[in-house]
């Protein structure tokens, strides 16, 4: 462990006990916020698309309130800011960001990667949004706007991308397993091939 990883496991310890001690949360509710952390990954994400593209409720639903959303596929919200759904449609494509540092919807998508965090990725993003889709294999039509939306400590964002064509009768999980990480981001576009 490095220098800088031991001050920093110390200060998490000592801002720990200082929460427990004035009574601001119970080693119970830290426990279980480290578990629901944990517990984030972009498959909770993509069971969300895929419940969307097949469920037009659950879609509405997501698209008025994510957290709602979320928590109707049983992923905890509880504490956690607001979650925006943006959809993307044959004519609007959306690329997530956060240009401060790295605020993504965790209990959702889980851990951000690394690339997300990076200072290239942001900068690339507002400034050459088309240049850094391109570099992602995600090449867009010039007819179709380009978003950037940034997600931010006080509400996180993820992207509803278009179902891919010729995916019609398929099942929630199969429809699930084509949705990454990315796609959620706007990096990326599923697709069926």
């Amino acid at each position: 462990m490095s220098v800088v990883e031991a001050e920093s496991e110390r200060l998490l310890a000592a801002v720990r006990a200082l929460l427990l001690e004035k009574g601001i949360t119970s080693r119970e509710e830290i426990a279980e916020r480290i578990r629901i952390t944990d517990g984030g990954s972009p498959a909770q994400g993509a069971r969300m698309v895929a419940r969307a593209w097949v469920d037009p409720q659950y879609r509405a639903l997501m698209l008025a309130d994510g957290a709602r959303a979320a928590e109707a596929m049983g992923i905890p919200m509880r504490g956690l800011p607001p979650l925006g759904v943006l959809e993307d449609t044959p004519a609007l494509h959306h690329l997530v960001v956060c240009t401060l540092c790295s605020c993504y919807p965790r209990a959702v998508l889980g851990y951000p990667p690394f690339w997300f965090k990076s200072a290239a990725y942001r900068a690339r993003a507002v400034r050459d949004p088309r240049g850094l889709l391109s570099e992602w294999g995600t090449v867009l039509p010039a007819e179709v706007k380009l978003r950037v939306v940034d997600s931010t400590a006080d509400y996180r964002w993820m992207v509803l991308p278009l179902r891919p064509a010729g995916t019609d009768g398929w099942s929630e999980d199969a429809l699930a397993a084509l949705v990454h990480e990315g796609d959620m981001v706007g990096v990326s576009v599923p697709s069926a091939g």
